[in-house]
């Protein structure tokens, strides 16, 4: 008899559980009163790297297996996934390849004097940095991929239920496993104080002729992401839950991403913000038991690396399942 699954959540991390539980024969359903680029995944600009996540032991390994799922993906041409040059630069200081990035071929990017005394300027692009390094990563066009993972669910017979849940305890008894991916949802779910909204908000622009991803983790944050139809601008990371958008922070972004590219500001499509769930004590991946007998296993706090850890957490869940 097939076991059934609950899963509660539908952005990256629940889409993913649930392709890899109903792939293994089990009858799973996704509850969720948000999905596609609803959600806080719908926002991201989904480029694979560990980013606002830890503990840094356990997300690198993670990292490294979904990398590798990723770039299988790729593959397939209805994913939306392919595989893109990242450019991280840094405007203040020297910058160290981490060494799993050097086991992917992480080079230096070579720097040369500009005009201006006392500053350097990366060949090809028109802003100043002190250092940086390219590495190739895959890249998840959120608006093709959350598609791609919730038919693959369909075709394995996995669904989705709208529906708001506020207790875990408000799934159906008929599952044998209830899986809570609910994000920053979880600290209301299952009161976890740890959870820490970090803010993120980006501007869709028209598409640009943008042949790498362009990242500086430097005060401004900014990050171009091309995509298939547009272009990501970004972006913001502070601790705050407000999710509208602020005309302030797009014109921020607009304007130094501009001037990194050396280009004129291009007009804006859409702004969107999502609320990353970061976990102070780390991502939680762990089975709880239920008063009335239930396993729950938590799958939560994935921060800004929800697209880069979604494949090794999925399976993991599977195997503690």
């Amino acid at each position: 008899m097939r076991k059934g699954a609950a899963i509660i959540g539908a952005g990256v991390s629940g889409l993913t559980c649930c392709v890899v539980f109903a792939e293994h024969t089990w009858d799973v359903t996704i509850f969720a009163d948000e999905t596609g680029e609803q959600t806080t995944s719908g926002v991201a600009a989904a480029l694979w790297f560990p980013y606002d996540a830890e503990p840094v032991d356990k997300i690198i390994p993670w990292s490294l297996i979904t990398y590798e799922r990723l770039r299988e993906l790729t593959r397939d041409s209805r994913s939306g996934v392919s595989m893109l040059q990242l450019r991280q630069f840094t405007r203040a200081s020297e910058i160290a390849i981490p060494d799993w990035a050097k086991n992917l071929g992480a080079r230096p990017i070579p720097v040369i004097p500009s005009v201006v005394e006392g500053s350097l300027t990366i060949p090809g692009f028109p802003s100043t940095f002190t250092a940086g390094f390219a590495l190739t990563v895959p890249l998840i066009d959120a608006t093709i991929y959350l598609d791609y993972l919730a038919k693959r669910l369909r075709t394995a017979g996995g669904t989705i239920q709208s529906a708001h849940i506020s207790k875990v305890d408000e799934i159906p008894r008929d599952f044998d496993v209830i899986i809570n991916c609910s994000g920053i949802g979880a600290r209301d779910l299952v009161h976890d104080s740890d959870l820490e909204a970090h803010r993120g908000q980006v501007a869709i622009v028209p598409k640009i002729d943008l042949a790498q991803a362009i990242i500086c983790n430097d005060a401004p944050l900014m990050y171009a992401i091309p995509r298939a139809h547009d272009c990501v601008f970004g972006g913001t990371n502070s601790i705050c839950e407000n999710r509208e958008p602020s005309s302030g922070d797009t014109a921020a972004i607009v304007s130094e991403c501009s001037r990194v590219l050396g280009i004129d500001p291009p007009p804006v499509i859409a702004v969107k913000v999502g609320l990353r769930p970061f976990r102070n004590s780390g991502v939680r991946l762990e089975l709880e038991k239920l008063g009335d007998g239930r396993s729950v296993i938590h799958n939560y706090g994935h921060g800004g690396a929800g697209f880069t850890l979604s494949w090794a957490c999925a399976e993991e869940v599977r195997a503690i399942a």
